[in-house]
């Protein structure tokens, strides 16, 4: 049996996965038709007397339109899928980092910091933290990406067609900081949990008992302490992640690419933000890694303030200590959750992200 596909979009499904119901009623039926009995297996052509239906269907077109509810929708579950599941997936990296910015005088080294764990918590101390990490980064992803995308949007709108094509570097950035001042509210609470069962050796096994265990100690506030912090880390981070994304895309497709982005593949598309995603992931790092050392530093001390940490670690320990570790982890991370985010606008039937101007809306 043939199989035709729309041309106008490809899917990830590999063709011979699926038929189209147009071409399974359409065209001629030059096989037997199988029948799956119940012990999973294929009866013969003899005994089977049903049509064919164990093809996975095609892929439909997408009906939703751009900058609608279900548009902006999509894109925060795409959010939510890109960042959680991508942020547990290193915990492993994020506790050898933390536990170097906390006490480098016993983690020295990447290498000696993984060795220091195996030795005194086995393997399960590698990846402790990873619930509110999942949870966390997965409500953060989720306004972050979702939000972005309404602001972007809403700012262009504002600044109409001319300026928004003149100053789009102007709303990639406004649009991202909007939405991570919102982001981090929800993340802030888990990234408290997280680091002090990251750092301090039986506080808590892990959320259940952990987040009931800070607001005991020192109330809900407990919770929020590290907010400024997290701000000053995740704010630049992100203006850093959306901006430079953006303008990293478009200068692949304006002067590397020769194809115009419309007429390349959409496994094309997604090497090219996954490209994007990791350069610009390394200017992220280097930016907002002052105030990861800060975020660590007065989430891990009781009490701790600002000058406690710029006292204890000096300007240069802000900006280099755990840099290194923070590069890799941040720039692959970066990297592959756009590449998750286009992946899931693609299966949803929208265009993936950068290589074009902010479209406000026609008045």
């Amino acid at each position: 049996m043939a199989l035709t596909e729309n041309p106008s979009r490809q899917s990830l499904i590999p063709s011979f996965l699926y038929a189209s119901k147009k071409t399974m009623s359409s065209e001629p039926n030059n096989m037997p038709d199988l029948k799956i009995n119940p012990f999973g297996s294929l009866d013969s052509p003899a005994t089977a007397g049903i049509q064919r239906n164990f093809v996975i269907p095609a892929p439909k077109e997408s009906k939703i339109e751009m900058f609608t509810p279900a548009y902006y929708a999509a894109c925060t579950v795409a959010g939510m899928l890109s960042c959680g599941p991508t942020h547990m997936a290193v915990t492993p990296l994020d506790i050898v980092k933390c536990n170097m910015q906390i006490d480098p005088a016993k983690y020295k080294s990447i290498s000696s910091g993984f060795g220091v764990l195996l030795k005194e918590q086995g393997i399960k101390g590698l990846f402790k933290g990873w619930a509110p990490t999942l949870v966390g980064y997965s409500a953060q992803g989720a306004f972050k990406y979702g939000l972005y995308e309404y602001f972007k949007k809403y700012y262009a709108d504002v600044a109409g067609p001319e300026y928004a094509a003149k100053y789009k570097t102007l709303i990639y950035l406004a649009g991202s900081a909007s939405a991570e001042v919102i982001a981090d509210a929800a993340l802030c609470p888990f990234e408290a949990v997280k680091v002090r069962v990251q750092t301090q050796p039986g506080f808590a096994r892990g959320l259940a008992d952990g987040l009931p265990k800070i607001v005991q100690a020192e109330g809900a506030k407990g919770l929020y302490k590290g907010l400024v912090p997290l701000w000053g880390r995740q704010i630049p981070y992100t203006m850093m992640k959306f901006a430079t994304f953006e303008n990293i895309v478009e200068a692949l497709y304006k002067y590397t690419i020769p194809t115009p982005k419309e007429e390349c593949s959409k496994t094309f598309q997604l090497g090219v933000s996954f490209t994007g995603g990791y350069m610009a992931g390394v200017l992220c790092a280097v930016v907002s890694h002052p105030a990861d050392n800060l975020v660590s530093f007065l989430n891990n001390a009781k009490g701790a303030t600002i000058a406690d940490a710029v006292n204890k670690l000096g300007l240069w320990g802000l900006c280099t200590r755990g840099l290194p570790l923070r590069i890799i982890m941040v720039g692959t991370l970066t990297g592959v959750q756009w590449g998750i985010y286009d992946s899931c606008k693609v299966f949803f039937g929208l265009p993936t992200t950068g290589g074009g101007n902010p479209a406000p809306a026609h008045k």
